[in-house]
């Protein structure tokens, strides 16, 4: 396993992270796709076992059932020093008011939440997981700050937003003295390179790592255009994500792929590798070979004309995924 550092900061981490959100009790939090304690402790294993030490979950996948299993796999797999461990605050955990956001009582409440979840008394990252128009971000911001000042999280990282938002909150924070965002987990992948247009040069001129979630696309980088799976027939939001012209690239993929004779998954994530500015791309897995998959990507090479080929088909995209 490769590791690198975390953005500017002294914080090494391994070069894939591992996604959780595939862990969960099926019946909650809305992706029956999910995988149970018993289904996902084999993975966790092996992700140790290939030296993934770098996991990111949240709050809100399968209603915390994903940070319970997680922090049980640590306890009973992994000494807790060993693992840089990330998780996330917005997202709905309760009904009525407060129960969702970036207020300063949200992000009090649910980091302790979050840390009674995973069995522990800090987390390595803890990321907004949106921009919340609702709340000042000074709020926001200084509430992040004191979170990091008692010790319960080492450093804060963000999400998917707006690159003049996200430069708005890092100038804010250094104004104050307070906590600045070392990372920032974005859409990122050959179906959308969006990003590439402002906030990865916002980004790489910052120091702050990247660490893009859905980096196979929700698996269409993984398969045929027209093949389906369990996920992406109840996924609503992953389908809203990709559109009938990326099917020219997921093609191309392809053609790349089977000359390299490795598959499509570890030639797409070789790609992203490639990027200076991508610190570690977010693996979902449901399956060993998802995991090894890749790790195998780490060992891909692709030279100038490769990457070129499969940059070469890519059209603009609506941006999709802050919400």
């Amino acid at each position: 396993m490769e590791h690198t550092r975390l953005g500017r900061t002294g914080l090494e981490v391994s070069r894939i992270c591992l996604g959780c959100m595939s862990f969960g009790v099926p019946e909650r939090g809305g992706h029956p796709w999910s995988l149970d304690e018993s289904a996902s402790r084999p993975l966790l294993a092996r992700a140790l076992e290939l030296g993934i030490t770098f996991w990111d979950t949240a709050n809100v996948y399968s209603d915390g059932t994903s940070e319970e299993i997680v922090g049980r796999a640590i306890k009973d797999l992994a000494r807790r020093e060993d693992i840089v461990l990330a998780t996330k605050v917005h997202g709905r955990m309760r009904p009525g008011p407060n129960g969702e956001g970036l207020s300063r009582r949200a992000i009090m409440h649910e980091i302790d939440a979050s840390l009674r979840r995973l069995g522990t008394d800090y987390v390595d990252l803890y990321q907004i997981h949106r921009w919340d128009p609702h709340t000042p971000v000074e709020e926001t911001l200084e509430a992040l700050h004191d979170v990091v000042k008692a010790g319960k999280a080492r450093y804060i990282g963000a999400s998917s937003m707006w690159a003049w938002q996200f430069s708005k909150a890092q100038h804010l924070a250094r104004a104050n003295g307070w906590t600045p965002f070392v990372s920032m987990q974005d859409h990122y992948n050959l179906l959308n390179r969006e990003e590439e247009r402002e906030m990865l040069p916002l980004c790489a001129d910052e120091g702050v790592g990247v660490i893009p979630w859905s980096p196979l696309a929700r698996g269409r980088l993984a398969r045929p255009w027209d093949e389906a799976t369990e996920r992406s027939q109840n996924d609503p939001f992953g389908s809203s994500l990709y559109v009938a012209s990326d099917r020219t690239t997921v093609e191309r993929l392809g053609e790349v792929a089977e000359q390299a004779g490795v598959p499509r998954a570890q030639v797409a994530l070789a790609w992203l590798l490639t990027k200076p500015v991508v610190t570690a791309p977010i693996i979902g897995a449901t399956k060993v070979s998802h995991l090894e998959d890749a790790v195998a990507a780490l060992s891909v090479q692709l030279d100038d004309d490769a990457v070129a080929r499969l940059e070469e088909p890519y059209t603009p995209h609506e941006v999709a995924g802050f919400g």
